[in-house]
């Protein structure tokens, strides 16, 4: 008999959502992960350390920006870098330990240590092999490199260097204008330093909705980043006194350099794959290095799976879960479905800008007839009150039907008002079904309402 039904290797948000599902469903499961703490990048280094640095950084600037306004006067706070660095490490170890509680909670074994595949249903852990009917691979992914740039993680860092800085710089030059480089450009801009984005495209966030994207720049443009669009990066060089970086505007191909103490890779993230033994296993990739698998995750080794950044789709850490669940209950003997056509994307910043569903120019590229529906956050008390109507909700729908084909929000508390959307979505809704469903004042969500109601006969607060 093999030593447990299922093993997962990597305790991200993919592999240990998983590892619960597929426990409370009656499967013996355990869990490699060769990090000290549970959670993956995500939580160690990325969504959760993040977060919690763009709040303080948000709340700095409400001070500084806001408090006069509303009659609060008084000294402006200092910041103290390395209490706040505590206050994110505090952060990240709550939610770690939170994870360990789960596992003892539902019996999953961690294996501590970094795991290889010697051959179908074995995993090999340190010395020693355990053997699984069922095993998954949930390694996640790593900062992509850039040619002509090397990172130290002190001068030149990616997205982990930029969480654990020695010093707040007077300047940063962040390359790649993607959500991890505007998110962190957004934390180091708040606290003074002069941020510069250099980004390969003629805009930023590729994928975005082009007139969400335009209005996000110039908004992010208002708090004082700034922006090099349309540059091919050349190379980084550390010197005594920070980093050059050269690049060449791609429209004349004329070269510039430009200083910063400190540079950060932001130019995206690739499957972390290396050192499973996949390719003497005969596993089957992609050419852009993911695990090829079918729509149950498996792959052609039988018994092999593999979920999230390993796998083709958005780099998401939700995206990741819901492929965890599917596939614990696919091992369960259960129905597992992801419906990829309503997956969120969120960016961090203030306002933050939420989407879910197609995009203006994905509709025009499918020739599909639509109708667009949008109601901006000027309209919205709740948004005026707290210093927060700049951006718009926009609601895409099929002119014919009047379903809704996706929405784009960038304003404040987008990332939870976007499920609203989500849910009405999963359930095929029309606009018209949101424009009649009773909104509570005053709210944010009262913009979505308006959207809808833009979508049919016109919104009422615009």
């Amino acid at each position: 008999m093999a030593d447990f039904d299922v093993i997962i290797i990597g305790a991200g948000p993919g592999g240990y959502v998983c590892a619960i599902r597929a426990a409370q469903l009656g499967l013996k499961v355990a869990v490699v992960e060769g990090r000290e703490t549970l959670g993956g990048t995500c939580l160690n280094v990325g969504c959760i350390p993040s977060k919690a640095l763009l709040n303080a950084t948000h709340q700095l600037h409400e001070v500084h920006e806001n408090f006069e306004k509303m009659g609060l006067m008084g000294a402006h706070p200092t910041v103290d870098w390395a209490k706040m660095l505590s206050y994110k490490d505090d952060v990240i170890s709550g939610n770690t330990k939170g994870i360990e509680f789960l596992f003892k909670k539902n019996k999953v074994t961690w294996l501590k240590g970094w795991g290889t595949i010697p051959a179908a249903g074995q995993v090999k852990v340190g010395d020693e092999v355990h053997t699984a009917k069922h095993i998954v691979i949930a390694t996640g992914s790593e900062p992509a490199s850039l040619p002509g740039v090397t990172v130290d993680e002190k001068t030149i860092v990616t997205s982990t260097g930029a969480l654990t800085l020695a010093s707040v710089p007077k300047s940063m030059v962040v390359i790649g204008a993607g959500v991890i480089g505007l998110e962190m450009g957004s934390v180091y801009a708040r606290l003074g330093a002069e941020v510069t984005v250099v980004e390969y495209l003629d805009a930023i966030t590729p994928g975005m909705d082009a007139e969400v994207a335009k209005a996000f720049q110039k908004i992010l443009t208002k708090q004082g980043i700034k922006f090099v669009l349309g540059a091919a990066v050349q190379g980084a060089e550390v010197g005594e006194a920070g980093a050059k970086v050269s690049y060449k505007l791609r429209k004349d191909d004329s070269a510039h350099e430009i200083a910063a103490d400190v540079v950060l890779v932001a130019t995206g993230r690739k499957p972390y794959t290396a050192g499973l033994g996949l390719e003497a296993l005969g596993v089957e990739m992609l050419p852009r290095g993911q695990i090829k698998t079918d729509d149950h995750f498996a792959t052609n080794v039988k018994g092999l799976y593999a979920i999230g950044d390993a796998i083709t789709g958005p780099m998401l850490a939700h995206k990741a879960e819901d492929e965890g669940m599917a596939l614990a209950e696919i091992m369960a003997g259960k129905h597992g479905h992801v419906n990829y056509g309503v997956i969120p994307g969120v960016v961090y910043t203030t306002p933050e800008v939420a989407s879910v569903g197609a995009t203006e120019e994905q509709l025009k590229d499918q020739g599909r007839a639509y109708k667009v529906g949008k109601f901006s956050f000027m309209g919205n008390a709740r948004a005026k009150a707290v210093f927060q109507a700049e951006g718009f909700v926009k609601i895409l729908a099929d002119k014919e039907t009047d379903r809704i084909l996706g929405a784009h929000i960038i304003g404040p508390a987008a990332g939870d008002l976007i499920h609203e959307v989500c849910v009405a979505m999963e359930f095929g809704a029309s606009a018209q079904d949101l424009a009649l469903t009773c909104h509570a004042h005053p709210t944010y969500s009262e913009a979505v309402r308006e959207a809808a109601l833009a979508c049919g006969d016109g919104a009422i607060h615009a």
